[in-house]
């Protein structure tokens, strides 16, 4: 349901999503939480497109340095393909 309204470029706050500038500019995290694991998606809204950069399952508070360094890269690796 979430992605789907990502989708429809509906705006998404807290508690279901927030920013996460620490890997750029229109990077979200989404928070989705299953019967025993919180599942995060981090994801950028282009204007044409919601691109997904990495889906985890969250274990403790702060997001992990690899999957920020991940989604870095698969952004960059995103931008170049798109020119």
């Amino acid at each position: 349901m979430l992605l789907r309204r990502l989708q429809q470029f509906k705006s998404i706050t807290l508690p279901h999503s927030r920013p996460m500038p620490s890997i750029g500019r229109r990077c979200h995290e989404l928070r989705i939480s299953d019967e025993d694991v919180i599942w995060r998606i981090v994801y950028r809204l282009d204007t044409d497109a919601v691109v997904i950069g990495e889906v985890f399952a969250k274990k403790t508070n702060a997001t992990p340095k690899r999957v920020i360094e991940i989604c870095k890269q698969r952004f960059k690796r995103y931008n170049e393909a798109v020119k």
